[in-house]
């Protein structure tokens, strides 16, 4: 059913109009999620669109992140606010546009309602500007400035490399790590708790219930083992050549260490635990701490020694047993590789899986050639890219991945 609004729309109307307008591009098949008609809501009530044009440019802007989408939207949105079905009607047909702007004016003539920005109908003028969809301008009409619709942060960021973001990007980067869940596999522990599908019985504490039945044991109290989430530890190469993903990784430290409850590290010359300092709500307090508490940040490379501090003073006291590990490095090594080859194989006998994350490894012509690179994959349970925000998605399916 076409909807015309009228004038500025009221804050209890537009919630239902977000919810239906999405919903109506949902079943054109165009990719629309919950979260766009709560942004949709949100830009109705910040940009107040008093006119058709700026009401499509507002949802526009919202709904539509890709070229090839926009046919479809048009007609979508033409149907809903407009009553028409041909596609051509809202942009590229003027003939179309013009006989549609004829029917809602003299529509609003008859009934007496005001027009889109809350002034009275004129049937005789005509309109302004660039028609309503974005297609051909009126040559005589005065020029005007229009919107320009931009995808939203997500879509944007989604595959933009970490080593290319701008500081603006890096905030809202910030924001949409905060929304991944990172989650390692369950693991049995030794300690038992009750449950009735348990596969042990209880005997104190079926014992115990028996005296209230004369001794006869008919409640039975059964036991099972718990499950737990594996540790999660994460150790991030800050050294120069990883300097421009070094940010960002810093971010994804924060995000595991609030929502897992990660170990993290830094190295570069020496290792550095960041945990406390990756602790706090903020992202940006917590991230600053952690910088101010790296002293060899975009220095040298030693992978080996910072591994073998972890190794001997971490690893073996019990943070890497049945853990998952990730180590996020390129693998460029200024020790000797032999040294980093015996603390993965160390490591590897410790932990539960080891996943190396290497930004380099999304480059056409990539093939592992740095010595510390070599001398730690055949440690590896998994080598993955990490270089954008879908390329994580990759690094968070391995972290809960089993053996």
């Amino acid at each position: 059913m076409a909807t015309e609004p009228r004038g500025r729309l009221a804050p209890a109307e537009v919630p239902a109009l977000a919810a239906a307008f999405g919903r109506a591009v949902h079943d054109a098949g165009l990719p629309c999620s919950p979260e766009r008609s709560v942004r949709f809501a949100q830009a109705l009530c910040l940009a107040q669109p008093r006119t058709r044009d700026r009401l499509y440019w507002t949802a526009r802007t919202v709904f539509v992140s890709s070229r090839e989408h926009l046919t479809e939207f048009d007609r979508v949105f033409a149907m809903v606010f407009d009553g028409l079905v041909d596609p051509s009607g809202p942009r590229g047909d003027r003939t179309a546009q013009a006989s549609a702007d004829a029917e809602r004016r003299q529509r609003a003539s008859q009934t007496g309602a005001p027009a889109l920005d809350g002034s009275q109908p004129e049937p005789d003028r005509p309109s302004r500007g660039v028609s309503s969809g974005g297609g051909v301008p009126d040559p005589d009409a005065p020029e005007r400035e229009t919107a320009v619709p931009v995808a939203g942060w997500d879509e944007r960021l989604a595959d933009n490399d970490f080593g290319a973001l701008s500081p603006e990007e890096l905030e809202e980067l910030a924001r949409l790590m905060r929304t991944l869940e990172v989650a390692t596999p369950l693991r049995r522990t030794r300690r038992a708790r009750r449950h009735r599908h348990g596969e042990r019985l209880d005997v104190r504490a079926t014992l115990r219930h028996s005296r209230r039945t004369g001794g006869d044991p008919v409640r039975r109290v059964r036991r099972r083992r718990r499950l737990e989430r594996r540790s999660l530890v994460v150790l991030c190469d800050i050294s120069g050549s990883m300097e421009p993903y070094a940010r960002a990784f810093l971010q994804f430290l924060h995000g595991a260490v609030v929502a897992a409850d990660a170990e993290a590290f830094v190295f570069a010359t020496r290792l550095t635990r960041l945990t406390l300092a990756l602790r706090g709500a903020q992202p940006q307090v917590a991230i600053s701490r952690a910088a101010d508490a790296t002293p060899d940040w975009s220095g040298g490379t030693r992978i080996g020694l910072a591994l073998q501090h972890f190794n001997d003073r971490y690893g073996r006291r019990g943070m890497a047993r049945g853990a998952v590990v990730v180590i996020v490095s390129d693998g460029w090594e200024r020790g000797d590789p032999e040294l980093v080859r015996r603390e993965m194989e160390r490591l590897r006998r410790l932990a539960y899986r080891v996943v190396w994350v290497n930004p380099r490894k999304a480059a056409r012509d990539f093939v592992p050639r740095a010595g510390g690179m070599v001398a730690a994959l055949p440690s590896c349970d998994a080598f993955v890219g990490g270089n954008t925000l879908s390329a994580l998605a990759e690094v968070i399916d391995e972290i809960g991945a089993r053996r």
